[in-house]
């Protein structure tokens, strides 16, 4: 099966003048500029700063550790095969995030169309598609909870149930913290539609969470167990 190392970090010896995200386009387009040349360290380090990442967000898009597991597998082979074409049009996160979530997709196409009796892919996805537990890091959560171990499983229950479209927009805004843009380029999608998925997947995980967590009463009267804001007018 399919195992998941401990995250480990990539850092270049620089100027320290530099900003953060100057810094780390510097470390991006060493690491790139070093698997272009076929440098075998420079594949362990992108294994080893990306498995763990693109493994979560698989499972969190697929819900299922061995598909997750096998889309890891593909993505990587992927980024080896492609690294000699990327020419730094987005940072090297996002250009493997987007192989990612394409990946996934694939993934989730392929099981539907070999499950009998399962609905097509284009039922799963909401008319504004154009296209189509996790591990926890060691480090410190953007899942900023005000409850329990419980609360995060009911999260991540929650989350598997909504659309899978809605899913993946909320996954990289909320849990990955990327930009709007960011998120447009990894889904191939407008930033309109970015924002429109945002806020319907708010309001479905919503309504998912205050329905399991006071089935007979209203939604506003049942509690949300994590801080970022899942009402529909709230993107931030």
């Amino acid at each position: 099966m399919f195992e998941v190392p401990v995250a480990a970090n990539y850092s270049l010896n620089i100027n320290a003048s530099l900003t953060s995200e100057q810094q780390a386009t510097l470390e991006d387009q060493a690491l790139i500029s070093a698997l272009q040349r076929a440098d075998a360290s420079a594949y362990e380090t992108l294994i080893r700063r990306f498995q763990t990442p693109v493994y979560n967000l698989a499972w969190r898009l697929l819900d299922n550790p061995a598909d997750a597991g096998d889309v890891v597998q593909e993505v990587f082979l992927k980024v080896f095969r492609n690294v000699n074409s990327f020419r730094g049009d987005s940072s090297l996160r996002t250009w493997i995030y987007r192989i990612a979530v394409n990946e996934a997709h694939n993934k989730r196409r392929w099981l539907f169309r070999h499950r009998k009796g399962e609905t097509g892919i284009e039922d799963i996805f909401p008319a504004d598609d154009n296209r189509e537990a996790p591990l926890v890091d060691s480090g410190e959560t953007p899942f900023d909870f005000t409850m329990n171990r419980e609360a995060q499983l009911l999260l991540e229950e929650g989350l598997a149930a909504i659309s899978p479209a809605y899913r993946a927009a909320l996954v990289l805004r909320e849990i990955e913290e990327l930009s709007y843009e960011e998120i447009a380029h990894i889904l191939d999608i407008s930033m309109g539609t970015v924002k429109s998925r945002i806020v319907r997947g708010r309001e479905a995980l919503r309504s998912y969470l205050a329905n399991r967590l006071n089935p007979a009463g209203a939604m506003d009267m049942a509690p949300c167990p994590v801080k970022w804001g899942l009402e529909a007018g709230n993107l931030k």
